[in-house]
């Protein structure tokens, strides 16, 4: 389920000239799911359906953004590291 939330933002004149408002909508919306991201608090692919993108576009974002796309403890990497892989 959504929920629409209108935010109002104090912008220099200078700023706004450059941008149209469907444009900072879409900004906004983007820095804020990669902000949530960064924190945990979303997943990759939560964060790639909120956005309507694919995993591939949203990786590219995330390095634009500067968010690792693999983000693990020492000890989460040192546990995955040391799992035996299945026999076939």
């Amino acid at each position: 389920m959504s929920k629409r939330v209108n935010l109002q933002l104090e912008l220099p004149d200078e700023l706004l000239g450059t941008l149209r408002e469907q444009d900072l909508a879409v900004k906004a919306k983007e820095a804020l799911v990669m902000e949530l991201l960064r924190e945990h608090q979303i997943s990759q692919g939560k964060a790639a359906h909120l956005l309507g993108m694919n995993r591939d576009d949203l990786f590219s974002l995330m390095a634009k953004y500067q968010i690792p796309f693999i983000d693990l403890t020492e000890a989460e990497l040192d546990e995955e590291l040391n799992k035996q892989l299945p026999r076939q």
